[in-house]
């Protein structure tokens, strides 16, 4: 069995981001339409009247400040509400594989290996642009790598599977290096006509690259070990597919976007997560009081406090708990690798750490990481 390092990372952001007080202002101006519109349904107790969003609101309840979009002009518009993101010909490149070669090339970059080295590539993200061919095999071949490629879907906690999945192709012998990408264009399944959860997400991609450890170079990091856990609920959902077509009375409905039932998750999520943790610092012989930092997937402020409090036996410090939500927002599978490029640094070598993520499924995924010497 061989060890998987992994040796870099790449972050594609793109160049539009919308604030809260923009993005209150334009739901605001939506309510205000749609009350107008709908006074006299709302004055015989039909309709249930819009209210208004606030930035406290979004801040205390999320500690999202900012998020970036592909598209900026189309989710401000309160006759739209939605990014206006044009469909490619096929001999485009599509929007989801643009976004993650830009991240990949990043990771290469900072790699400073060649391609021909990757045997392999997973797109991993919350949503596939299409049903097929596979996100994963037009990121290969826009890169030039060989091997073989494919996409999966475990919603927010879609990176660490990811990045057992790699750690296991290397473990058995498959390849000796994978890159994993993880585009996300949540402004695209986001309800923005949604009070309670018009300014959850934002866009972004990132990269990894996980390769063996008998040809990886100095630095990077020891992934000690690996866990996945699924368990089924409704309280994350969004049924929009191909279905869809066979039942056309349903096309356009709320639940063919994001939906969910916060506290639900609040309640459920932490205490398994905190728990999972904690059980699998204590199978590799991991302290978890000792990590020297937790790179969580980025849901909301109060989730990862909580966490980080449970796992670490007390309140945090800033740098123990890395929070990125407050300018990228959540970005689903992205978060958490997010989190890890930007503020990896201050470690020495042996010090341990943890990237982990949870959302939609039920899904979670523990990845132990420990510094190589430079």
């Amino acid at each position: 069995m061989t060890n998987a390092v992994i040796a870099a990372t790449g972050l594609f952001t793109p160049d539009q981001s919308i604030s809260n007080e923009e993005l209150v202002a334009a739901y605001n101006a939506y309510a205000d339409r749609f009350n107008d519109r709908h006074s006299a349904e709302i004055a015989e107790g039909d309709v249930a009247p819009l209210t208004h969003s606030s930035v406290e609101f979004i801040e205390k309840a999320s500690g999202i400040k900012s998020r970036f979009v592909l598209d900026k002009a189309g989710v401000l518009d309160p006759e739209r509400m939605a990014p206006n993101i044009p469909e490619r010909s096929n001999e485009e490149l599509s929007v989801l594989a643009e976004m993650a070669v830009k991240a990949a090339q990043q990771a290469i970059a900072a790699w400073g290996k060649p391609v021909s080295e990757i045997g392999a590539v997973l797109c991993a993200a919350s949503n596939m642009q299409r049903a097929y061919p596979a996100m994963a095999i037009e990121v290969q071949q826009a890169l030039g790598i060989e091997g073989f490629a494919f996409d999966m879907n475990v919603a927010c906690s879609s990176a660490t599977f990811g990045l057992k999945t790699a750690a296991d192709f290397i473990a058995s012998g498959s390849v000796k290096a994978v890159l994993m990408v993880n585009p996300e264009v949540c402004s695209a399944h986001l309800n923005f006509k949604d009070r309670d959860s018009h300014f959850i997400f934002g866009d972004v991609a990132t990269a990894v690259i996980i390769e063996s450890a008998d040809q990886a170079g100095p630095g990077g990091w020891d992934i000690l070990g690996s866990r996945l856990k699924t368990t089924f609920s409704n309280n994350i959902r969004n049924n929009f597919g191909f279905l869809n077509n066979a039942a056309p009375e349903g096309i356009g409905a709320p639940d063919k976007l994001f939906v969910q039932q916060g506290r639900k998750v609040f309640k459920d999520v932490v205490p398994m997560v905190s728990d999972m943790i904690v059980d699998h610092a204590g199978e590799l012989g991991i302290d978890p009081t000792g990590l020297k930092r937790m790179w969580l997937h980025q849901a909301n402020i109060n989730m990862n406090q909580f966490i980080g409090r449970k796992v670490l036996g007390r309140e945090p410090e800033a740098d123990e708990n890395v929070i990125i939500l407050d300018e990228y927002a959540n970005t689903s599978s992205a978060g958490s690798i997010i989190a890890f490029h930007l503020h990896h640094d201050g470690f020495a070598p042996g010090d341990t750490g943890l990237i982990c993520s949870f959302g939609a499924g039920y899904s979670a995924g523990t990845v132990f990481v420990r510094k190589r010497a430079a």
